[in-house]
């Protein structure tokens, strides 16, 4: 029997690699979609790239897009990224590393390309409890977008597809997805969730996605495989 058609967002981190993983075990012909989008861990598609070849799927697109002429974030512009913050302070409000509308913005593309394939299945690995305050992470709002992807769209108002976006990490902490990517067989050193990282690739040990990684290895009694420039104790 045919496999179902799916579309996963993919960045070559932890989460993302997971929710791919995810997908393929349950069974759809995954579509890796990964962005250039003025980032500066641009380093991370070549993760990206190494997960989707690692990983076979059935197509891997690299879009490039440049959310530098807006700025706004930490991540698109000459803004510090925050280093070092305590454990505590992670998901107390939004930090400059939030892109505006990224999310959104990603999804529109994702859609874009599900509807040529006549995918009805979008993967994207949000999470709403181990992550940074970012607000399109939360479960409200991907359920007004895939609201919003069955109003918008031809085969959504013909009705001969019906949109679902899976977010597979929603509700699961870091070490949870560490755990499940472990028993999908899915090599994290090979991923690269850091905000701040070296031209070569190495993590800087000291951002919040390196801090919240590292939490969830630390949690499992495990070292992350990932290669970071230096690394601080973290509490599991």
């Amino acid at each position: 029997m045919k496999k179902p058609k799916a579309v996963v967002l993919l960045s070559g981190g932890l989460d993302s690699t997971t929710t791919l993983a995810m997908a393929k075990a349950l069974g759809y012909e995954c579509h890796a979609l990964t962005f250039r989008y003025g980032q500066r861990h641009e380093v991370e598609l070549a993760a990206a790239q190494r997960v989707a070849t690692q990983m076979g799927v059935a197509e891997h697109v690299i879009a490039n897009i440049d959310l530098r002429i807006f700025g706004g974030s930490a991540l698109t512009s000459d803004v510090a990224v925050p280093k070092n913050r305590e454990m505590k302070d992670l998901g107390g409000g939004i930090p400059i590393t939030y892109v505006p509308a990224r999310n959104t913005v990603f999804l529109s593309f994702a859609l874009a390309w599900a509807e040529v394939l006549e995918a009805s299945d979008i993967f994207i690995g949000v999470n709403a409890l181990d992550y940074s305050g970012y607000p399109d992470c939360r479960p409200e709002y991907i359920e007004a977008y895939q609201k919003m992807a069955n109003l918008a769209t031809r085969v959504g108002v013909e009705g001969t597809c019906n949109f679902k976006i899976h977010a597979p990490l929603m509700q699961m902490t870091k070490a949870q997805i560490i755990e499940e990517g472990l028993r999908l067989g899915v090599d994290y050193s090979e991923t690269l969730s850091c905000y701040d990282p070296e031209a070569d690739g190495h993590a800087c040990g000291h951002c919040d996605a390196c801090l919240l990684r590292q939490r969830g290895f630390k949690h499992l009694g495990l070292e992350d495989p990932a290669p970071y420039q230096s690394r601080i104790e973290v509490p599991a």
